[in-house]
């Protein structure tokens, strides 16, 4: 099931808030990803806190991505509309 990211709000332990387009909230947790190439290079909480949604996904500079299906597979549910 592919499911875009319609909201995306950063949180200083390297976490993700997301809306997707079910209105599923949920919670994705970044800090395993860090150390992986590519996202390593948003390792700093300063290039972290500028993600952005594109294309139903979660954008940060340089065009580093995270495929949609892994936010929503790998996240915890916060709440549900």
């Amino acid at each position: 099931m592919l499911l875009d990211v319609v909201k995306v709000k950063t949180q200083p332990d390297y976490q993700l808030d997301l809306e997707f387009a079910n209105g599923e909230q949920r919670r994705f947790d970044m800090r395993p990803l860090l150390a992986v190439k590519p996202w390593n290079r948003i390792s700093s909480l300063h290039l972290f806190e500028h993600a952005r949604v594109e294309y139903g996904t979660v954008v940060w500079p340089g065009e580093i991505d995270i495929a949609p299906e892994t936010l929503y597979d790998d996240s915890v549910v916060l709440s549900t509309r």
